[in-house]
């Protein structure tokens, strides 16, 4: 059999994204998704190993594992060569609910494109030089709240914390006013790391199983009186939306170019022989209306090297953590990924469609993310979409 894949479909056979689902009294269990339909591997390949409510096992199963299944599927949703070892039981997707797809171990932030940080140096500390000292150094990033990380479709209630409002001595306590997005990807961690020993930048595909679009919700009043001198924490830690399909590196080698030249040189722990970034181009919408197209391939700090960071002192990864690249903005100003940057701070409010201007996030707005890759076989693979609509603040 072969399968037929709607035209423009995200979820060619060069893509594949695994992801965890259920229908109505169901166990959840794993899936990968093509076309409209999605494989269900738990009774297709009779394997333990996909019955589970997670992709953790999968995820620590390491790259030969993962090969030898991406390969067993092509077989099964292809008439190639007549290899195929059965029928792939094949459920609509409009049938089934998608959950979280892996627990979060750890989870870091890094802060890797040039442009948002020279316009967040820009807007925070005006007529000074944007980047810090140590920006063209390292690849900064930051420890989040595993255990605030949700699935797409997750609604988001507006944090409460402490700001100090404009014009005010001292701060107060109550609902966040300037409540942002961050349009990011992420990078799931498959085999875990030996403590103390460092990850060359070079073995970045031996411990990475694939990424995930990510939402890092921030508010910015609240992070912009608590991050001196330590940085985030209650501003950005309340919620952070993944999309449901894991895409594998696999699928995306037909996306790898060349990143932007470091200068100065990095460090020889930061070296990467084979170095690549990814030429995902996001798309960001609010309320239905695209206000933005963040350009990946712009990452100064790459995959490789922010994971060669982040074990440079011993410390290890393990199944399931998660490397989130930071705010993806280019050059231009549609190329923004956060509204801050977007409205300058919120001085020049983006206007809709509708009429409706807006500076930061209300109440019932409606943030979709996606984005969209060149596959090996020449048609576009997507990633799917990361959404999240604002609820009212809890008393």
């Amino acid at each position: 059999m072969t399968i037929e894949i709607p035209d423009g479909s995200p979820f060619t056979l060069a893509n594949l994204p695994y992801g965890v689902f259920s229908r109505p009294g169901e166990p959840a269990r794993v899936g990968a998704a093509v076309g409209d339909h999605l494989v269900d591997l738990a009774p297709t390949l009779d394997e333990a190993l996909f019955w589970q409510p997670t992709l953790n096992a999968l995820l620590a199963a390491g790259p030969s594992r993962w090969a030898a299944l991406r390969g067993r599927l092509l077989d099964l949703l292809t008439a190639n060569g007549g290899r195929r070892a059965g029928k792939p039981y094949l459920i609509s997707r409009a049938e089934v609910r998608m959950h979280q797809p892996f627990d979060v171990g750890d989870y870091v932030d890094f802060y890797s494109f040039i442009d948002h940080a020279r316009n967040l140096g820009r807007i925070l500390r005006p007529g000074t030089e944007p980047l810090t000292p140590n920006w063209r150094h390292l690849p900064i990033g930051y420890h989040g709240r595993s255990g605030t990380i949700v699935v797409s479709g997750t609604p988001i209630n507006r944090p409460r914390g402490q700001r100090r409002l404009e014009g005010e001595e001292l701060p107060g306590f109550g609902p966040s006013t300037r409540l942002d997005i961050e349009a990011e990807v992420g990078f799931v961690i498959g085999p875990a790391s030996t403590p103390g020993q460092p990850v060359a930048a070079s073995r970045f595909v031996e411990h990475v199983f694939g990424v995930v679009l990510v939402n890092d919700w921030s508010a910015r009043d609240i992070q912009a009186w608590e991050y001196v001198p330590l940085g985030p924490f209650l501003g950005k830690s309340f919620a952070t939306s993944i999309s449901p399909w894991v895409v594998p590196l696999d699928a995306l080698r037909g996306a790898r170019v060349a990143p932007p030249a470091q200068e100065p040189p990095p460090l020889p722990h930061l070296v990467d022989d084979d170095p690549w970034a990814l030429a995902l181009t996001l798309e960001v919408s609010l309320n239905g209306e695209v206000v933005s197209h963040p350009p990946f391939a712009a990452m100064y700090w790459t995959p490789g090297q922010q994971l060669a960071h982040l074990t440079s002192n011993g410390a290890s990864v393990r199944p399931g953590d998660l490397l989130a690249s930071g705010t993806v903005s280019g050059p231009e100003p549609d190329q923004w990924g956060s509204l801050i940057e977007l409205t300058d701070d919120g001085r020049s409010p983006i206007r809709l469609a509708s009429g409706e201007t807006r500076g930061f996030l209300e109440d019932g707005d409606t943030v979709v993310i996606s984005a969209t890759a060149p596959g090996v076989d020449g048609r576009p693979i997507g990633l799917g979409e990361v959404r999240g609509t604002i609820q009212p603040a809890r008393a």
